[in-house]
Order: structure tokens, then C-alpha cells, then sequence
């Protein structure tokens, strides 16, 4: 099962599962017009309008071509990412969107909020969860995946969720940015240190490789018997608080395809 609050993107999934040569089709015609003014275009239409396979086809053509792959909308929901400068954007990928459909032909999809993953979970199931991550400083947070933003309690809540899960006898894995609040809702569980790049910065040195944290509630194989996970150096985060919400300056990287 897969489950995400973005309706935009699980219809995505299930196009590509159920019609995937209708997808290709769109993205045919997306390729062939793409130009600036297309893409403006295509950005403002209204997705609900579309087919299933229209309205997929548009949400990766957008992603394809946007700047460096961000999703993001605005608080009625719309995407607002301005279009990259790109040469030669891969718009059509008809052996990876055949393949995609392969995989994902048993899978079931539920646009739901994270909290609902506590109804459908049994005890053994394997849960992964990869949120909108906590910024690590008061310029770099991101929080409009969807229309509701992910904040501060967003990410407590889910640390409760993923310890209800913890109790219920699930083996869960989180994705999450190496910050003292990841780091003290965690704290019980093994924390593993990964280095990710992130290449939207609004200053050149600032882009590269940031530190994230696996966190597991179990052993995974790879690890010898003695073997311990390595401690993770927090980064300090210091949030400003503007009319009750976070500014939110500069964004990291989601690319979702």
C-alpha cells in the first residue's frame, strides 16, 4: 500500500498502474508544444478538470520541466513553480513509465493524512515514512507539499504515530533532516546519518551535501552483530516567527519523480 496526502500525486500512481500508454500519450503532445509560454499555460490550467491520465500526464510534464524539480503549491493548492532552464528536459520516458506501471500493478493507493497509516497497519508490516523534512534553519523550510503547510506539530504527531506503530509490532524506517527536534522525538530509536545533496540555494556555496538521518526501530541486516549506528551531530535551528507562521524564504529540494 502507498499512501500520501497528495491527491495530485497518487493519481499519478494509479494512472500510470491502470493507463499508462494514455499518460505516455499526453506527455507525447506536452513534448512536442513545450516552450515557455506552454508551460505557463499548462501550469495554470485546472487539474480537476482533466482525465486521470490528462491530469497525470500534466503533473509530470510540470515536474520534468519546473525548476529543479520542486512541487510546491500555494494555500489554495496550485502549483506556483516557475519553469527551469533546461536544454533538452526528458519529458517522455516510456520504458521507465512501462516499468513503473509493472511494479506498482498490486499496489493500492490512499490519499490520506499519515495518522490513517495507524488503521491500515498489522503487526510485521514494513512502514516507511519520508515527510516534508524539518528545516534546518529559519530560511529553508519547506511546507507547502499541499495546500495545509507541515509544521512543527505536524512533525510531533508523527513521531507519535511512529511510536503507536513501534508498539504495534511494525518494523518502521523515517526520513527526516538531522536537526534537535528529529533528533530528541527520536531519541529512542537507532538514528542513522546520510548525507544528501541539495542543489536549491539562493547563494552557490551553500549548495552540496547536507546531513540527514535514517531512523529505524529495528537491526538491519547490514549491521554486524556488535556493530552500533553512529552518532548524528544535530544541526542547530534557529525559526523566526512572523504573524503565527514561518517565513519561508528558500526551499529544499522535493522532486517527487
Amino acid at each position: 500500500m502507498l499512501v500520501d496526502s497528495n491527491e495530485e500525486l497518487i493519481n499519478v500512481y494509479q494512472s500510470i498502474q491502470s493507463e499508462v500508454e494514455d499518460v505516455i500519450g499526453h506527455l507525447r503532445l506536452h513534448k512536442r508544444f513545450h516552450c515557455k509560454e506552454y508551460y505557463y499555460r499548462t501550469r495554470e490550467k485546472n487539474a480537476h478538470r482533466l482525465s486521470s491520465a490528462a491530469r497525470a500526464a500534466r503533473f509530470i510534464y510540470l515536474n520534468k520541466t519546473c525548476f529543479n524539480g520542486l512541487y510546491r503549491v500555494n494555500s489554495n493548492g496550485q502549483f506556483n513553480v516557475p519553469l527551469g532552464d533546461y536544454q533538452n528536459p526528458k519529458i517522455v520516458d516510456e520504458d521507465n513509465l512501462r516499468a513503473a506501471s509493472l511494479a506498482l500493478r498490486k499496489v493500492e493507493f490512499k490519499a490520506v493524512h499519515f495518522r490513517r497509516t495507524l488503521k491500515y497497519a498489522q503487526p510485521g508490516d514494513f512502514i516507511y515514512f519520508d515527510p516534508p523534512y524539518d528545516p534546518l534553519s529559519s530560511t529553508s523550510s519547506f511546507t507547502s507539499y499541499t495546500r495545509s503547510s507541515f509544521s512543527e506539530s505536524d512533525q510531533r504527531e508523527l513521531a507519535i504515530v511512529y511510536q503507536e506503530l513501534d508498539r504495534m509490532g511494525c518494523r518502521v524506517m523515517l526520513s527526516n533532516s538531522a536537526t534537535p527536534l528529529v533528533g530528541k522525538l527520536y531519541d529512542q530509536f537507532k538514528l542513522f546519518p546520510v548525507a544528501a545533496r541539495r542543489s536549491i540555494n539562493s547563494r552557490a556555496d551553500r549548495r552540496g551535501p547536507v546531513q540527514e538521518v535514517v531512523v529505524l526501530n529495528y537491526k538491519p541486516l547490514g549491521l554486524r552483530p556488535n556493530e552500533q549506528p553512529q552518532k548524528v551531530a544535530t544541526t542547530k535551528t534557529r525559526r523566526r516567527v512572523a504573524g503565527g507562521a514561518r517565513r519561508n524564504r528558500s526551499r529544499p529540494e522535493r522532486s517527487l519523480l
